[in-house]
């Protein structure tokens, strides 16, 4: 090679060299580029939380860092938190106060009562005790008769109250006993429980402490908690309903944290259980009291209509018309209504088979002591409100096969039965 081709060779590879360390700036450049802009959108997206106790010098801040540092870290990234609440304005109460206990010097209530709450969130708590989560809980395992007299008109004033339907329930509480229903009945039921103070309900059942996080109470899987299993299967039902699906695909890019009464389509673009039960969502108002937008009783053997049942279809299907339209909503609620009738008709037949062998003694004295005993509550406690429950929150697999299927198969159970014993004691079976 001569030293003139040498020179040529050499320029081109200085060129090459050069070309290839621009573009690898430039793309440098780019990637850094598309970084700091991700960056900044997922900064706008979710601000950082700001722990507002980090250097808080109050005594029990202090101290409970030491002991029990994650409920301090929790709380310090709580809004009330950041509205300067303390601690002490929860918890610490007068020596004589009920349900209190030394602690430090001073006198606390371990677990806050709906009282504390209500100091600040007034119209919250006044909601709550009108609602099923109320009283009306406590008293589907515990009775009635463990209340004092202002309860007791607390509690007759509430719908489910006055409405009182059908306490086998409270058998099956005492059947299985305490070192069961601690972990079962109460773990759910207990939300309705009046505290020492003679205040009702535990308010962190749902607002678990001590972040009280807006995102928290308001995705559905806080009311699978309780809300899950073979007689009130609402949280399956919403998994396979076409609302379950949005969330269950998009819902990590929702605005969890939208401030109350702001809620719309944008926020949350499909309904979870607050958004229809509880929040202030298109011409509804955010309330406590979880069913003041339902039209029926769905929980009871035979379904009847809610006071002013009419009021409260009108705010759910202001919260419903967001998203379908007038004709959807219409066709939708006498759809529904039809179904509910339905599994009514049902379930009064399990009582036209079974009557005959209550008129004629041919049922034990005692609760839950016979096979046909789980069958017939199962038909309706478990397979007749399921079915009615997937009508409403539009879960087919559990209005069919966890619901109509179980029902007729119990239905033809207790006919054999009910046959076998009306023969046994020599009793013809009605004509009818």
């Amino acid at each position: 090679m001569t030293t003139d081709e040498q020179t040529s060779s050499l320029k081109k590879y200085r060129v090459l060299i050069f070309a290839i360390a621009v573009a690898i700036l430039v793309v440098g450049a780019i990637l850094i580029a598309v970084a700091i802009i991700q960056s900044q959108a997922v900064t706008a997206q979710e601000p950082e939380k700001v722990n507002a106790l980090a250097n808080s010098d109050n005594e029990c801040v202090v101290c409970h860092k030491r002991t029990t540092p994650g409920i301090v870290e929790q709380y310090g990234h709580s809004t009330m938190a950041g509205a300067e609440v303390l601690c002490e304005d929860c918890h610490e109460v007068d020596a004589d106060y009920p349900g209190a206990s030394e602690h430090e010097g001073t006198y606390v209530l371990n677990s806050p009562s709906s009282a504390m709450c209500d100091s600040c969130h007034v119209s919250e708590v006044a909601q709550f005790k009108s609602s099923r989560h109320a009283l009306p809980a406590y008293v589907a395992y515990a009775g009635a008769t463990v209340l004092t007299p202002e309860q007791l008109d607390e509690y007759g004033a509430v719908p489910e109250g006055s409405f009182n339907p059908d306490r086998s329930r409270n058998a099956l509480y005492h059947l299985e006993g305490e070192a069961i229903t601690k972990f079962a009945c109460e773990d759910c039921h207990n939300i309705g429980k009046p505290a020492a103070d003679g205040s009702t309900g535990q308010c962190s059942k749902c607002h678990l402490r001590h972040e009280f996080s807006l995102e928290q109470v308001r995705k559905p899987e806080t009311c699978n908690h309780c809300h899950i299993g073979p007689d009130h299967p609402q949280w399956e039902i919403y998994q396979e309903s076409a609302h379950g699906i949005a969330y269950a695909t998009g819902g990590d890019e929702w605005n969890w944290d939208a401030e109350p009464g702001t809620l719309t389509v944008s926020d949350l673009p499909a309904a979870t259980c607050a958004t229809c039960h509880m929040s202030g969502f298109g011409g509804a108002g955010t309330t406590h009291d979880t069913g003041d937008r339902l039209t029926w009783y769905l929980f009871a053997p035979i379904s009847e209509r809610r006071p002013a049942w009419q009021d409260n279809a009108t705010r759910m299907q202001s919260v419903c018309s967001e998203c379908h339209n007038e004709n959807f909503i219409k066709t939708f609620y006498t759809d529904a209504d039809a179904a509910v009738e339905a599994v009514n008709a049902w379930v009064a037949e399990s009582n036209e088979i079974v009557q005959p062998l209550k008129d004629n003694g041919l049922l034990t004295a005692e609760p839950f002591d016979e096979t046909i005993d789980f069958t017939y509550f199962n038909l309706w406690h478990h397979w007749g409100r399921t079915a009615k429950f997937g009508v409403w929150m539009q879960g087919p697999d559990y209005v069919q096969w966890h619901g109509a299927y179980e029902i007729l198969h119990d239905l033809a159970e207790l006919r054999e039965m009910a046959a076998e014993k009306l023969e046994a004691a020599g009793i013809a079976p009605s004509a009818e």
